[in-house]
């Protein structure tokens, strides 16, 4: 709805942004049965990481973690791989009022944690808590923020509630994982991140709202990365956001 929001907004009735169903064992036999009218993909897990080594090249950003969401397909047949995650993360917190912060702490430690900590390691100038449910996942983060060049500290998810007091909070974790978290949120919260867009709210958030905290959601977030995403397939910009909202906001409201 985001994409076919902003092709109408932008006047390109002949385009179209649909969903397929591809896994990582057909994804490169997809790749080579794109003809010359495609422009670009979206991408979920597995395949942020599985399309690497099918592409001509990678961004920087993608790079940093190991993770392609978008593919831009050029007249000239290369496969360009971004990630509009991370960047859309910042201008999510940015919408917000939020552009630096002095520490911050991260919920979880999945695909999504990781891009979380590559938009922390632009905006935050002290340590990042990341609590976590496993020694293996900690260890992944440990990876990530060496790679990134961002001071982290490894809890552990049982004093996850700990985390609920600092500066901002990204909760990156699957419905229903924080909402025993929404007890402990202090009288005078700060900022909530919380990824997820469908249920909303989340028991965490909505408690977070209730107390006067600043909420920032996963449509917001969505739509940031797609805002990007549609800039680099149409090669269009600036992307029609207030549209691209309304439309998200009126999918959210129908289901």
């Amino acid at each position: 709805m985001l994409h076919r929001a902003a092709y109408a907004e932008l006047g390109l009735a002949d385009w179209t942004y649909d969903h397929f169903d591809v896994d990582e064992a057909a994804l490169p036999g997809f790749l080579e049965g794109l003809g010359p009218e495609w422009a670009g993909l979206s991408l979920t897990m597995p395949l942020k990481r599985a399309v690497i080594p099918l592409l001509d090249s990678v961004s920087e950003t993608a790079a940093s973690v190991d993770a392609v969401n978008t593919v831009v397909l050029t007249e000239d047949g290369r496969r360009t791989g971004d990630n509009t995650d991370i960047p859309g993360i910042a201008a999510a917190l940015r919408e917000h009022g939020i552009e630096k912060v002095e520490s911050a702490a991260i919920l979880g430690a999945g695909a999504t944690a990781s891009s979380a900590l590559a938009a922390l390691a632009r905006i935050c100038t002290g340590e990042v808590t990341v609590h976590v449910r496993s020694a293996a996942r900690a260890a992944e983060m440990r990876g990530w923020a060496e790679r990134l060049g961002v001071d982290v500290r490894l809890a552990d998810w049982a004093d996850a509630a700990e985390a609920l007091r600092a500066p901002l909070v990204v909760a990156t974790t699957p419905a229903g994982a924080t909402d025993a978290l929404a007890a402990a949120v202090p009288e005078m919260p700060t900022t909530l991140f919380d990824v997820l867009y469908d249920p909303w709210p989340t028991a965490l958030a909505a408690r977070w709202s209730a107390h006067g905290g600043a909420v920032v959601s996963g449509l917001d977030l969505l739509l940031h990365q797609a805002v990007l995403q549609v800039e680099q397939m149409t090669g269009r910009a600036p992307a029609p956001l207030a549209a691209m909202r309304k439309a998200g906001e009126h999918a959210l409201a129908d289901r």
